[in-house]
């Protein structure tokens, strides 16, 4: 009789249950290369994470089985890292689908605390020198203190206003504003326009569009394609190049502009929430928006410490909607005098390297002179296929 009743009270719900607790997984327990493969850093990086993340997230509470803050920050990681679903990723840690959504907010929220540390745009006059030598360096491009494009984030439609994030490919996305130095180090992210938002559209009401277009740039410029207006501190590549010299300055101008395509698919690769081959982020667009530029911060994290990609990573599958020229601003004809003058030093740099080759003398301009040989094949080549009528398209 008696364990009648005692099945009767529990049946009724007048005897509480005992509650059952996963044990919490230890993943520092593990090497580095097992970490970076799963959360994108080593030990000694995670570490320094959680302690500078810890104040915010060591919430006061009477319970005994609070979620550590290692394990908050690690499985926040794992998302970023993967893009795989909360409850594979709650499962793997030992707490709850429910607990990972309410933490991940707030992991974000402390990694977006540190943006101003690892992302700002060079406006002095001495980060602006540093980063020209570096473009001369690279690609032969004079005064160039950064690149820029745009990259699409896939999203689920969302139930507001769906219509404006569907791109021109039909895909319903964020569409991302990157600016970026030699390294591929961002230094500057704009992410909250619809998928729908012209790139010129971003950066004219973007902060840095409006500095720039102020006179920040100084004497300096960006490098962006085709999907840019033409201004004094934007220089973009001839649409249709009809001269030997239009050809040559096309291939310098892809030369030190293709680095910020290689920070993207850096970015996406690393994080693979970002891209497609991670899945769609089914989060609301404001959530994505905070999403991506925690992952920019990491990013430049990453290679701050000189952190390498998980050995065997696929590619990043991401194809980004083609560019379509923006109409002419009243600043074009100013842009384009610039584009001619830039053009018509990049042709005297190849033709000093060619006339000190012959004379076994060193050019002067001895930072850019590895790359002027090849420029000069390069364009050798974009004038035969402009001569058979193949033309050189935007880079």
């Amino acid at each position: 009789m008696d364990a009648l009743a005692l099945l009767e009270d529990h049946a009724n719900g007048w005897i509480r249950m005992e509650r059952q607790f996963s044990d919490h997984a230890d993943f520092l327990a593990h090497d580095d290369d097992w970490l970076i493969s799963r959360f994108r850093f080593p030990r000694a990086v995670l570490l320094d994470l959680c302690a500078e993340l810890g104040p915010a997230l060591e919430r006061p509470t009477r319970r005994n089985r609070a979620i550590p803050v290692h394990l908050q920050v690690l499985t926040t990681l794992g998302f970023l890292a993967t893009g795989s679903y909360q409850r594979e990723l709650a499962d793997r840690s030992g707490i709850s689908q429910p607990s990972l959504s309410a933490i991940m907010p707030s992991v974000m929220d402390g990694i977006l605390k540190m943006s101003s540390r690892y992302i700002g745009f060079p406006y002095t006059v001495g980060e602006q020198a540093n980063i020209k030598r570096q473009f001369a360096a690279m690609a032969g491009f004079p005064n160039v203190i950064g690149a820029i494009d745009c990259t699409h984030i896939a999203i689920r439609a969302p139930t507001e206003n769906e219509f404006v994030y569907v791109n021109r490919k039909n895909v319903h996305t964020i569409n991302v504003q990157v600016t970026c130095e030699t390294n591929m180090v961002l230094t500057n992210i704009v992410a909250r326009w619809p998928g729908s938002t012209h790139d010129a559209f971003i950066l004219t009401h973007s902060s840095i569009g409006r500095r720039l277009q102020a006179g920040a740039a100084r004497d300096g410029w960006l490098l962006g394609d085709s999907g840019y207006p033409l201004r004094r501190w934007l220089l973009t590549p001839f649409t249709n190049p009809q001269s030997e010299e239009e050809v040559r300055y096309n291939i310098t101008h892809a030369r030190g502009r293709s680095v910020v395509e290689r920070a993207i698919g850096l970015l996406k690769c690393r994080w693979r929430c970002l891209d497609r081959s991670g899945g769609m982020l089914l989060y609301h667009p404001a959530k994505v928006c905070k999403i991506v530029r925690a992952c920019a911060v990491l990013h430049n994290m990453a290679l701050k410490d000189a952190i390498p990609l998980p050995p065997d990573l696929p590619p990043p599958q991401h194809q980004d909607p083609d560019t379509q020229p923006p109409p002419r601003h009243e600043e074009h004809q100013q842009g384009a005098r610039l584009r001619e003058r830039v053009m018509q030093r990049i042709t005297r740099q190849v033709g000093c390297y060619i006339y000190c080759t012959c004379f076994f003398i060193e050019p002067a301009m001895s930072d850019i002179t590895p790359h002027m040989h090849s420029v000069s094949q390069d364009a050798a080549t974009g004038r035969n296929a402009m001569r058979s009528g193949a033309g050189a398209g935007d880079s």
